[in-house]
């Protein structure tokens, strides 16, 4: 039993696929309390039938088009976000979060290591699928989502994929250069960050910031700034969005690429790419 439950700021989770077992830990205090789930010494409350723990061991494995994957998960509550099926579900408590994250880590077995990545609050749990080493959504992972979304719901609660006060997102620092491989290993050892084969460039170890790309240029670019921030919406928030920020205060730089991506601007000038995962197949 834990005291002082108004003063959990953080959850972690490891997950052991050798042995099934599920590490939570909840930080009070900055005191860290150990919360040790294995699924061969106490059964959780979302139990796994003999069919579920072998239902992924022959997963095809086959990339995705972009829309291929958006329909393919649409009306589970989760959205494709260029290169990554994400979702949100809503909790009242990191007690919940863990009961979440237990439900979805338990379905996916040993997968969730090379597919699944997560992050929770008090309030929220968002889970993100790709396949690792190829950076692209595959089968498996639409697999995957349906599970997970089942033993969610299971559980009593429901994945979607825009919660009343945020719906999910991805955001990227876009860098143009003339000369990438001069200027990565400046931005790599700055960051901390670890150099991938994939789009992104450089991405966090932690999964904790965002990922950063190099826009090759062939000249110089000095009437605007270098850097600009790619924020991935959902397809059906696009829109909303982007007449938001204008509505806000920004301007329309171009739709020349919409749906693809807007590119704004605030009132000194400073860029974001709103972007989707359409018209890009």
């Amino acid at each position: 039993m834990l005291a002082n439950v108004d003063d959990l700021d953080l959850l972690r989770h490891e997950f052991n696929a050798e042995d099934g077992s599920f590490l939570v830990q909840l930080r009070v205090d900055y005191h860290w309390l150990h919360c040790y789930h294995a699924s061969t010494k106490r059964p959780s409350r979302v139990q796994r039938s003999h069919d579920d723990t072998g239902e992924h061991d022959h997963m095809a494995d086959t990339i995705l088009t972009e829309s291929e994957a958006s329909l393919a998960v649409e009306d589970l509550g989760w959205r494709y976000l260029l290169d990554c099926l994400t979702t949100a579900v809503t909790v009242d408590s990191l007690f919940d979060a863990c009961e979440v994250i237990r439900a979805a880590v338990d379905i996916a077995g040993p997968h969730a290591n090379d597919h699944l990545r997560l992050r929770a609050t008090a309030d929220r749990v968002e889970f993100t699928l790709e396949t690792r080493g190829k950076f692209r959504v595959t089968t498996q992972d639409v697999d995957l989502a349906r599970s997970i979304t089942k033993a969610v719901r299971t559980a009593g609660y429901q994945t979607v994929a825009h919660p009343a006060h945020h719906s999910v997102q991805s955001l990227a620092i876009a860098i143009d250069a003339m000369d990438i491989p001069a200027v990565r290993p400046f931005w790599k050892a700055v960051l901390g960050y670890d150099h991938v084969p994939a789009p992104a460039d450089l991405v966090d170890p932690s999964a904790g910031g965002p990922s950063l790309w190099f826009q090759q240029m062939d000249e110089p670019r000095t009437q605007r700034n270098r850097i600009h921030l790619d924020l991935t919406v959902p397809h059906d928030d696009a829109v909303a969005r982007v007449e938001a920020a204008l509505a806000a205060g920004g301007r329309l730089v171009s739709d020349d690429h919409a749906r693809a991506f807007w590119i704004l601007a605030d009132s000194e000038g400073n860029e974001v790419c709103v972007c989707t995962w359409q018209d890009r197949d």
